[in-house]
């Protein structure tokens, strides 16, 4: 993607054009993105209380026994939303899904270990361990250039 930004004091608000040959995802996303007037927030509940969880402090989302859970610097918390919704409020270049049950901040991986044969073991800051499903190891592969 090519972005140019033009300094012209005629204009007193922003005006963003798009050129392009066809509406892509990424066109989508960013024409989203810019547009969101509400910002997309993830709340979390820890014994009945609600707390406002970042981004950067969330290390995975991951279901397990029909709840979704936010495994995040301070503790777990359990979310209200679909995963595939908290994938759409989530940023897409910090966070990938690996599995149909889980999805990743990238930010917070240890390490990789492609030793396995058919799938990929994830190794986290917090020391925790998950796998990428086999379905997801050709997307993960193409996101880390391998």
């Amino acid at each position: 993607m090519d972005i140019e930004i033009k300094i012209n004091s005629e204009y007193k608000m922003p005006k963003i054009i798009v050129l392009t040959d066809k509406v892509t995802d990424e066109i989508s996303t960013v024409v989203s993105r810019i547009s969101d007037e509400a910002p997309q927030v993830i709340a979390g509940f820890q014994d009945n209380i609600l707390h406002i969880l970042k981004e950067d402090e969330i290390i995975r989302v991951y279901s397990s026994g029909g709840k979704i859970i936010a495994a995040t610097d301070s503790g777990e918390f359990f979310l209200r939303q679909r995963l595939y919704e908290i994938e759409e409020r989530l940023d897409q270049s910090k966070f990938v899904r690996i599995s149909n049950s889980e999805i990743i901040n990238l930010r917070k991986v240890k390490h990789f270990d492609m030793s396995f044969v058919g799938t990929i073991c994830v190794s986290f800051s917090d020391s925790t361990v998950t796998y990428v499903s086999r379905r997801y190891v050709s997307k993960i592969k193409k996101i880390l250039g391998v």
